[in-house]
C-alpha cells in the first residue's frame, strides 16, 4: 500500500473534525502529489506530541525556522510506509528518544495551517507518542532548543494548536 493510500484510509477512519477531515480528503483527491513537499497547493505532514504522562509533561521543540515551541513533526518521506511511521520517525529524529510508541487509536487531531510560499498549507495529521520511562532527549539540527513542559505550562509557551493537541491527547489517555 502506498503512503497516499494509507493516508486516505487513515483519514476516512478518523471520526472527529468532520469538516476538516473532508478538506484533507478533497485535497488528496485533487492533488495526487499531496503527500509531498513539492505539492505547492499544500501537503500532508505528520507530527507527534511526545508525552510523559507519569510526570505530567510534554516535550516541545523550539523550531529553528519558525522560532515557536511545537510538537515534533514534519514532511513525509518516500521511505515512510504510513502516516504513523512518518509521525514516529519525525518524533524520534527530533526528540532523540529511542523507544517512543504512538498512542493507539490513530491520529489525535488534524490541524491545517498556512505556511510561507512557495507552498501554501500544511495539512498536519497529529499523533501522540509516549516516552519510555527514564528516557533522555537529544536536540536535533532542526531545533534551537528542546524542553519538557508541565501540562499547565504549555499554554504559556506554545500556540493554540499545541494546546488543543495536548487537550485531545490527555482526553485520549
Amino acid at each position: 500500500m502506498s503512503l497516499y493510500d494509507d493516508a486516505v484510509l487513515v483519514l476516512k477512519g478518523f471520526e472527529d473534525q468532520d469538516e476538516l477531515r473532508r478538506a484533507y480528503l478533497d485535497h488528496l483527491a485533487s492533488h495526487p502529489d499531496g503527500m509531498w513537499k513539492a505539492c505547492h497547493a499544500g501537503h500532508l505532514t505528520a507530527s507527534a506530541l511526545v508525552i510523559d504522562p507519569e510526570r505530567g509533561r510534554v516535550l516541545l521543540t523550539l523550531h529553528r525556522k519558525l522560532r515557536m515551541w511545537l510538537q515534533m513533526g514534519g514532511h513525509c518521506e518516500p521511505g515512510d510506509a504510513s502516516l504513523e511511521a512518518a509521525a514516529l520517525r519525525e518524533a524520534t529524529e527530533e526528540s532523540g528518544i529511542a523507544g517512543l510508541t504512538l498512542l493507539p487509536g490513530g491520529p489525535v487531531r488534524l490541524d491545517r495551517h498556512p505556511i510561507p510560499a512557495p507552498c501554501h498549507w500544511h495539512f498536519d495529521v497529529q499523533y501522540a507518542a509516549l516516552a519510555p520511562a527514564g528516557s533522555t532527549q537529544a536536540i536535533s539540527d532542526e531545533s534551537l532548543d528542546l524542553r519538557w513542559f508541565g501540562y499547565d505550562e504549555v499554554a504559556d509557551v506554545a500556540d493554540e494548536s499545541v494546546v488543543r493537541l495536548l487537550e485531545a491527547t490527555r482526553a485520549r489517555l
